[in-house]
């Protein structure tokens, strides 16, 4: 693991942070600031989702309750993931949490949000679980943030619950896994995550590996960046970073 903590701090124009995680042997395998707080951009839908399923599961929504008067975001790629969609004016709650993560869609997002009960309640109920992770209407809100140790504990539940219940929390995960997040090096299917960025803000969290022989968890952070959309370099290290790991899990990590 060193060479992939030295291709992070690799990322000194900034502040950077990261987590690995192991389900096999329930323990973090690298571990990288992982009290940084880091805005979450888009990646902060992977927290409304785990709110909308827990509603579920209390019997407060069902899945197929019906989002009147529903508008995909035209500047994000529902039309190329969806397209069986772009004439419709409502959707079902499940259909609607994964095209918000599939998508990045902040508008079916806002949706599912003011069905569900509006966003100060959401936020209530994710810090009820927790206490570092905050979310808001606008993804580009930097109180749209999130501790990385409490990050990944929210992905952990995720992917607890889809082994548990998969059923429920199906429409959570469909979602990460139907997005077009390509890595350089990692065959798509080996991949399933949620990505978030900002001016200065770069985050990516999900899952590396099988589903069904063994996967890991990451959730990797960075802040105060040169502007991104003049400078990749970032984005580069960060792809590069994941690529790494995908090569060390490929060949068995050991831990």
């Amino acid at each position: 693991m060193e060479n992939i903590l030295e291709k992070l701090k690799e990322i000194k124009q900034g502040e950077v942070g990261a987590i690995l995680y192991s389900p096999l042997h329930d323990k973090n395998i690298l571990s990288l600031n992982a009290d940084l707080n880091v805005p979450l951009a888009s990646a902060a839908k992977v927290a409304i989702a785990f709110c909308i399923v827990k509603l579920v599961e209390e019997k407060k929504f069902k899945w197929t309750d019906i989002i009147q008067n529903i508008k995909l975001n035209p500047k994000e790629d529902s039309d190329i993931l969806y397209p069986h969609y772009q004439n419709r004016s409502t959707l079902m709650l499940h259909e609607a949490v994964e095209v918000m993560i599939a998508c990045h869609d902040s508008h079916v997002a806002n949706s599912i949000v003011q069905l569900c009960g509006g966003w100060t309640y959401l936020n209530q109920k994710i810090q009820s679980y927790f206490k570092e992770i905050s979310v808001r209407q606008n993804p580009k809100d930097l109180s749209n943030e999130g501790k990385l140790s409490h990050i990944l504990e929210l992905l952990k539940c995720v992917i607890k619950g889809y082994e548990s219940e998969p059923e429920v929390w199906a429409p959570l995960v469909n979602g990460l896994v139907r997005q077009r997040g390509e890595i350089k090096e990692i065959p798509n299917h080996l991949i399933n995550h949620m990505t978030g960025g900002l001016d200065n803000v770069v985050i990516d969290i999900g899952v590396i590996g099988k589903f069904s022989s063994g996967i890991l968890l990451f959730v990797i952070g960075a802040k105060h960046l040169p502007n991104r959309f003049e400078e990749q370099w970032a984005d580069e290290k960060l792809e590069e970073t994941l690529s790494l790991i995908f090569k060390e899990y490929g060949k068995g990590i050991t831990v």
